[in-house]
């Protein structure tokens, strides 16, 4: 009598992409991510991402009147969804600046999936462009911090955000510490040509880096929405239009190590990426 088939292996890491709609209401945003939190971990997902600001947004800007400390409701809320649950998150949010200063501070917290805070990266490149000042209201974090990466399901994940899409040399100090996968939340600010700005820059850093992107936008009111989840050839596997929604993928570990045998632009590049002031 044979034995029945083994069951099918899934990739290595299951990713929930929560393109959130986000208010100004810090309790209402909190439900909106636990909702996400929930679709997540029925679909099994290893790690949510959600978008740059969750825990508060207005589209004329955010600065410290939308301000948490680390330990404040919307951090404390990501911990003890992702300790309940066993999802991880990565997930934008809003810092107050230290040593007096009046602005905020930009931030994507890392949280694992025992819902221990795993990392934050504060934002190092604000928004100062197409006219906005995102500087007046927002302190800019150190290019000298260590990159945040972190490990899931034998994938190394980097973080950076919105703006710092626009840099590649961002995403590439991200590689050299040993990324994977780039994560970019961001609430992309919408306008003429943006969208496609957005599409264009996320491929590129996927191919640039032989890294799979998945940049997760806000959807709403001034923003883009428009999520996209990029194989490492540059392939487009998910993509989203303006809309609130929640979907799920599965990144392949062994198909972005093929893509980086067939392309080794890695290996072959002549130039490091060293931070400046």
């Amino acid at each position: 009598m044979s034995s029945a088939p083994a069951p099918p292996q899934r990739p290595s890491v299951r990713v929930t992409v929560a393109q959130l709609q986000v208010s100004d209401d810090h309790t209402a945003n909190r439900q909106v991510v636990e909702d996400a939190f929930r679709t997540a971990a029925r679909s099994s997902a290893d790690l949510l991402v959600v978008p740059e600001y969750s825990s508060g947004f207005d589209p004329r800007g955010v600065g410290s009147e939308h301000a948490e400390p680390i330990d404040g409701p919307f951090v404390t809320m990501l911990r003890d969804r992702a300790r309940s649950t066993g999802v991880a998150v990565l997930a934008g949010t809003t810092l107050p600046a230290e040593g007096g200063d009046d602005r905020a501070v930009n931030a994507v917290v890392a949280v694992d999936g025992a819902g221990e805070l795993a990392g934050v990266y504060r934002k190092v490149h604000l928004y100062d462009a197409f006219g906005q000042r995102e500087s007046d209201r927002l302190v800019p974090g150190p290019v000298d911090a260590p990159p945040l990466v972190l490990e899931i399901g034998g994938l190394t994940f980097g973080v950076l955000t919105c703006y710092d899409l626009r840099f590649p040399e961002s995403a590439r100090r991200l590689v050299d510490a040993g990324a994977q996968v780039l994560v970019v939340p961001a609430a992309w600010a919408a306008g003429e040509l943006k969208a496609m700005h957005w599409r264009t820059l996320a491929i590129a850093r996927a191919i640039e880096n032989t890294a799979a992107v998945v940049a997760v936008g806000q959807a709403g009111k001034g923003v883009t929405g428009r999520s996209l989840v990029v194989a490492p050839d540059g392939v487009v596997g998910l993509e989203m239009d303006e809309k609130p929604q929640v979907r799920t993928v599965d990144l392949d570990g062994a198909a972005l190590l093929r893509v980086r045998e067939q392309n080794p632009s890695l290996a072959n590049r002549r130039y490091t990426v060293v931070p400046v002031a």
